[in-house]
């Protein structure tokens, strides 16, 4: 099969060549071919010189125009292609977990760009985000089920990044029947996920091992979890031996699951939840004088795009300033930022500023991105999106 070729730029190839999966619009030559091209398109790429350097697909109405598949001049992009590379994702998950509860596919690093899969046991929750993997969705859908013989799928297609792409945003179950609660384990833990209506996909595998982690800290303490969506570090926390956890979100569905969560795990009398907004919650602890061993604060991306780098990282300076404000002394404190425009070493330079606005010295116990199951493409910054601290303070 030969598909249509699109010309890379002279001068605008380094990034290809270096290893990067993606193609802007700037260095592209945009022919009159080229424009009459269908979103979603298979093409190869050309690069000055002459040289096929593989099979993309092709998006002309998209910043990133060029999403490439493989580097494979001749690869045809058919039923064995996803095949093969979602055998490849599940065996290395396998390797890594005893229990099927992860993510499956994670993008761009396991070579299929803007498809996410996680696995809650016999459930899957798949997410398409581009135009060019939309048109392989029936493809994707059917070698999953050939794969894992799943008892239901659900198509959690409501990111933003859809309607970027031109795409309709829905949720809709692909596959058998969805319960309005999975169960899932971590860490040795049983939990509820809502993949329907909750947050992503229904629960934050991402942040697994640093759960773990901060098992280590809780022994003991009271423990302050904000923004604490499920309940997956307070709960992690209280199994640890922590005394007594106050989980904190601004959505109701959350903590009526982190409340099911807990008593499922039986220490609801230990997790007590409030619905408030973080900063204003955090202002009023601090007028009451409340202290807590151990500080967790997990928000959502305060930096959504890069117009809004500064603000973000004068959010996350302010949220550092009041949970250090709130931690006893000798206490700790953990905070993550899942926004990728946000480099690691000015997401350190913010909390480390917050600290100090505090009036507290900090040492840092652990710097952390997501788990193995979120492998890092390692042309690809945004795949490193999480970054997670903890810090000791005087």
């Amino acid at each position: 099969m030969r598909y249509p070729i699109i010309r890379v730029l002279d001068g605008r190839d380094r990034r290809l060549r270096a290893g990067h999966p993606w193609l802007f619009s700037n260095e592209i030559l945009f022919d009159e071919n080229t424009r009459a091209l269908p979103p979603g398109s298979l093409v190869r790429v050309m690069v000055p010189g002459g040289r096929i350097f593989g099979v993309a697909q092709f998006h002309p109405h998209s910043l990133i125009a060029a999403r490439l598949l493989t580097r494979n001049k001749d690869a045809v992009i058919d039923e064995a292609f996803f095949r093969l590379r979602l055998e490849r994702a599940l065996r290395l998950r396998e390797r890594m977990f005893e229990k099927p509860f992860y993510r499956l596919v994670h993008a761009e690093s396991d070579g299929l760009p803007g498809v996410v899969v996680d696995r809650y046991g016999a459930l899957l929750a798949v997410q398409i985000n581009t135009v060019g993997m939309d048109r392989f969705t029936d493809t994707i859908l059917a070698e999953l089920d050939r794969l894992l013989a799943p008892r239901a799928i659900l198509l959690r297609n409501d990111s933003a990044m859809r309607a970027l792409e031109g795409l309709e945003r829905e949720v809709r179950t692909a596959k058998g029947e969805v319960p309005q609660r999975a169960r899932i384990e971590e860490n040795g833990l049983p939990f509820l996920a809502d993949l329907s209506g909750g947050q992503k996909t229904g629960w934050y595998y991402d942040q697994r091992l640093n759960r773990r982690f901060l098992r280590m800290l809780a022994r003991e303490q009271e423990v302050l979890d904000l923004y604490c969506y499920g309940g997956g570090f307070g709960l992690n926390a209280l199994a640890a031996g922590a005394r007594s956890v106050l989980a904190v979100d601004s959505s109701a569905a959350a903590l009526e699951l982190a409340r099911e969560n807990a008593v499922l795990q039986g220490v609801e009398t230990r997790f007590l939840t409030e619905k408030h907004e973080v900063f204003a919650m955090l202002d009023r602890l601090i007028e009451d004088k409340r202290r807590f061993g151990l500080v967790l604060a997990d928000p959502p991306a305060f930096v959504k795009n890069r117009k809004k780098l500064a603000v973000g990282l004068r959010a996350y300076r302010k949220l550092a300033r009041l949970c250090a404000s709130v931690a006893e002394e000798g206490g700790c404190l953990a905070i993550s930022s899942c926004s990728h425009n946000v480099t690691e070493e000015a997401f350190t330079r913010e909390l480390v500023a917050g600290i100090r606005a505090a009036g507290r010295r900090a040492i840092q116990l652990h710097a952390a991105g997501a788990g193995p199951d979120h492998p890092l493409h390692p042309s690809l910054p945004e795949t490193a999106y999480l970054k997670f601290r903890v810090y000791a303070l005087d």
